[in-house]
């Protein structure tokens, strides 16, 4: 298992691009695998995950071509594509397997899906739920009241409904949204709070008709997709890492060009305005229906103040709760993050995961069930930490290597590649210790 060894950095300085967004990168391979006609992907993210969904496509019969950061898919349309010759295996992707169910429950095949071992411990009732309740026939194993991979789906013809969703996870509605394709009739998906919304957005960029009345999303079922140019943004997900970094190393003038600032995705720019933080976005503009600008951060000159995060803002930065957590290391007072129990099954459980490692670190950090509190400031020290296999993880505990006294060493990082290749270089380009 590969390591990363972090010394404290003196200044991080420069202009930097971040890998393509993750999610936008996912739903171009499917929606473009079902569109007719080629699909053009420029920014395309080639980590692990975004291949994996690669792969499962060319084995439901799909032509893609990668070069680096350019993808070309040849589509085969709603009913193009073809039965398996075995399971589709999404390695550790979660949005893979999710949403690629709700595409699989409307064919007219059998297939299973399966993944790796982290994948066969995410629960999958939140999808099967309401997918059964469309007409589909899946199925996975249960245990302990929930469902977990592999999942094997009987094709089926789906029947439309309005789904009232019991949390707001993009996962949830886009599996929903997608078999909603292959349903008759309209397709809603209501939500307690508004989740990232790239699905509704690429899908009316595709031609498709979509209602969008927030939390309340709908589409009508049978309607063609037609190939387009999808020009990805930089992740905000990845940049957030940069962005705690250029906050909190002194002396730091940092930007990141091309960074996605889709509204359901861009909490942690608000938390860190609440907090405080020497952050600017500048020169915004709309591509592909989807917003993006770049992102400058200077180093501040006063401290940071600690917030209460929760309710409505967590969806909008759930992914970035990590890094958010090390920000908060360094805030006057007590940070609260709450309604986040969504954590508890990501890659990692990310509140125990982080809470323990930070602590490691000397952070001062008090678990919660559904969050944490996190009292600052406190001096960091270098540790021997692990990532637990997650990638959010491993990154954050890198961010806080580079303000900590001493060597920080993060063992099991090999998982960075699944959304961030190159994360160690583009830092050290960055750093000056």
């Amino acid at each position: 298992m590969a390591s990363l060894k972090i010394k404290s950095a003196s200044k991080l300085s420069g202009e930097i691009h971040v890998p393509g967004d993750k999610s936008i990168s996912h739903r171009a391979v499917m929606l473009g695998s079902i569109a007719e006609g080629e699909t053009r992907v420029e920014g395309f993210l080639a980590g692990e995950d975004c291949l994996a969904t690669v792969e499962c496509f060319k084995q439901l019969g799909l032509q893609l071509s990668a070069i680096g950061s350019r993808l070309s898919i040849q589509g085969k349309g709603l009913r193009g594509l073809k039965k398996p010759s075995k399971p589709l295996y999404v390695g550790n992707s979660g949005t893979t397997i999710r949403l690629i169910s709700g595409i699989m429950a409307g064919q007219n095949f059998d297939c299973e899906i399966s993944g790796d071992a982290s994948i066969q411990k995410r629960p999958m009732k939140r999808i099967i739920d309401p997918l059964l309740s469309m007409g589909a026939k899946i199925s996975g194993k249960k245990q302990k009241g929930n469902s977990f991979p592999p999942l094997k789906i009987k094709g089926s013809k789906l029947k439309a409904m309005e789904y009232r969703s019991p949390i707001a996870s993009a996962q949830v509605k886009s599996a929903i949204l997608l078999a909603g394709l292959y349903a008759d009739g309209t397709t809603t998906v209501i939500e307690p709070a508004h989740s990232r919304d790239h699905t509704e957005r690429m899908l009316s960029f595709m031609g498709a008709k979509v209602s969008m009345l927030k939390p309340e999303v709908s589409i009508i079922g049978g309607q063609t997709l037609q190939g387009r140019e999808i020009h990805v943004p930089g992740d905000i997900s990845s940049a957030a890492f940069f962005m705690v970094a250029g906050l909190l190393v002194p002396n730091s003038n940092l930007l990141i060009r091309n960074v996605g600032l889709n509204p359901t995705r861009i909490g942690i720019i608000e938390v860190i305005h609440r907090m405080g933080g020497n952050l600017e976005v500048q020169d915004e503009q709309l591509i592909a229906y989807e917003p993006r600008g770049n992102i400058r951060l200077t180093a501040n000159s006063s401290r940071l103040s600690a917030i209460e995060i929760g309710g409505e803002l967590i969806p909008r930065l759930i992914d970035e709760i990590p890094i958010i957590a090390v920000l908060a290391t360094q805030a006057e007072g007590t940070t609260v993050i709450k309604d986040a129990k969504e954590l508890r099954v990501k890659e990692s459980d990310r509140i125990a995961t982080i809470s323990s490692e930070l602590r490691k670190m000397g952070a001062k950090i008090e678990e919660q069930e559904d969050g944490m509190l996190i009292f600052g400031p406190t001096k960091l020290k270098g540790a021997i930490v692990d990532s637990h296999g997650d990638h959010r993880v491993a990154m954050s505990l890198a961010i806080a290597g580079l303000i900590a006294e001493g060597e920080t060493t993060i063992e099991n990082t090999d998982c960075i590649e699944t959304s961030f290749p190159g994360f160690k270089s583009l830092l050290d380009v960055v750093c000056t210790k």
